[in-house]
Formats: structure tokens, sequence, C-alpha cells
């Protein structure tokens, strides 16, 4: 963004679509089972990827065909706008600092891609438990990066922040959960949402949980719905027959996912609205109804495809 907003500038451009397009992007992606959203579901539903995520990857690549659509349409009403523009001057702010550069290990490109593309096929296919993968997968590139332990633990510690605030979200989590499993508090509430549920709208509820979860985001954080909101939702569920696991699946079709970039209760919008230099509110109004509608066609899919049920 940081090297993308100086051309928007100087083509006139509408930065919305900058800060819109991105949004959208990173909303989709952001169902992988590595991703927050996934992963606590995953943990709600004591399930791996491939019970959970496998059956919403055709639906999460609906959902990318309608991002380009979008990203293109967009594109295109704005070139209608402006015009065709001639810049005098090569546009500066896209090269990068050499000792960056070096730090990314470019002539190691080829092996870091190979290494990737393995690890997303291990995952997808559950050839080992997540974390397991992960770990390996890390030292191998940790060591094959940076052979120098000084350079090694510069990287470690470049991360330790980051890494010691989500191990701690996520123990809290999980002792919350705990509470409201053991305490049979979840049972309670599931009754209670049961006997006002039509048995007759019952059938509906996966496909009520995927519609209205893009819009939640903007309400819940993710761990409120995913250790709160939704072992409560799944219960009730359970209750009327329905396979749990599908509550998850149509939770992760907006909940944190498209819903995450509008969301004012993650710190992840703010960085977005920062660095593209736009106001909260007129980023949520002008991209609200793309994401809304890249939920609504990720849900059509997985009620074709049989992720979700009616």
């Amino acid at each position: 963004i940081t090297a993308l907003l100086p051309l928007y500038k100087r083509l006139k451009m509408n930065p919305l679509i900058l800060s819109g397009v991105v949004a959208l992007g990173a909303g989709v992606m952001n169902l992988a089972p590595w991703g927050g959203p996934t992963a606590r579901a995953m943990t709600t539903f004591n399930a791996d990827s491939s019970q959970l995520f496998n059956p919403v990857i055709p639906a999460m690549i609906a959902g990318i065909v309608w991002v380009l659509a979008s990203a293109f349409w967009l594109g295109k009403k704005e070139r209608q706008r402006l015009g065709v523009i001639e810049l005098e001057e090569h546009i500066q702010g896209f090269t990068e600092h050499a000792a960056a550069l070096e730090m990314k290990k470019p002539q190691l490109f080829w092996f870091n891609l190979a290494l990737t593309i393995l690890l997303l096929i291990a995952l997808i296919k559950v050839w080992l438990p997540l974390p397991i993968l992960f770990i390996v997968a890390f030292a191998i590139a940790l060591l094959v990066n940076y052979p120098n332990p000084e350079e090694q633990q510069k990287r470690l510690l470049s991360h330790a922040n980051n890494v010691l605030i989500v191990s701690t979200m996520i123990f809290a989590a999980g002792i919350f959960t705990g509470i409201l499993t053991g305490t049979k508090m979840i049972d309670g509430m599931a009754s209670a949402m049961v006997s006002i549920i039509p048995e007759s709208l019952a059938s509906y509820l996966p496909v009520l949980v995927a519609i209205t979860s893009m819009p939640l985001s903007l309400v819940f954080t993710p761990d409120a719905y995913y250790f709160g909101v939704l072992p409560i939702i799944s219960q009730t569920a359970s209750n009327f027959g329905i396979n749990p696991i599908e509550i998850g699946r149509a939770a992760i079709l907006g909940q944190m996912t498209t819903g995450f970039p509008l969301s004012p209760l993650t710190a992840s919008t703010f960085i977005l609205v920062g660095l593209a230099g736009v106001n909260l509110g007129d980023h949520q109004r002008f991209i609200f109804k793309w994401a809304f509608g890249t939920t609504i066609v990720m849900t059509i899919v997985a009620l074709i495809t049989g992720a979700i049920t009616i």
C-alpha cells in the first residue's frame, strides 16, 4: 500500500479503491486454515482442516473470482472517470533498500517457493497436524535462509512480540471456552435459543449463520464470536439434528474473514485505512456491499457443493 499510494495520488485515483480491493483480497484469503477465524473454528469444534476447511475450498475459489471481478469493475469505472493519463516522469517509490532486499534472500526465491507450495499441499492434505507441519517448515526455512545463528536470532526477535500476544490470547480463549462448557452454560443458552427458533426455520440455520456472519464482524471480536457465540449456535444446531461442523463452515464464510478488514474491532482495519489515508467510515460504506457480496457468492457455492445444507 505504501508503494502504491504515491501512484494513486499522482493519478488522482480514489484511494478508497486501493483500501477496498486490499480488503476484499485479504478477507477471502483469511479463510485459509492457518488464518485466525478458521483456526478458532477448528479449535471450537475440535476438528482438523480436512473436516472444516477442505469442503469450503470451492466456495473460497468462487470468492477469489468474485474479488477479481469486483476489482476489474472498480478499475474500469475509475478509468472511465479519469481517462488515460500520460506520466511525464517515472514513478518512484517501488525500489527497496538493499539491506531489506538482502534480508528477503532473493537468491533463494525458488527454494522458498517450492517449500511454501509443499507446505500448502501438506496443510490441505493434513499429512501431519498443522502445528507440526508449520514447525518443520519453519525450521527448514530458517536454517536454509539464515544459517548464521545471529541472523536467526534477529529474525526470531523481530516476530517475538506478535507471537507472545497471540499465544496469550489462545490460552485465554481456551479457558473461556472451558468455563462455558464445564459449567453447562452453553447447554443452557442453546436450550433457550432452541425454544425461540421455529422448527420451520431450523433447517436454514447454516444459511442464516453464513449470511449474518459478515455483518456480525462489525459487532463481535473473533474471540467473542468463535469461542462464545459459535458454540451456542452449534449446540442449537445439534439439537435440531444439524451437523455442527456445517455451522463452523458457514461462520468462516464471513465472520472476520470477508468482514475483518471493515471491522472497527481489529487492528488490521486501522492499519489499512491509515496506510491508504482514508476515513474508516468512508472505507466501510464504500466496500461493505462488495464484501457482503463475496459472502453471498461463497454461500451459494457452499450450498451447491454441499459444504452447508438446507
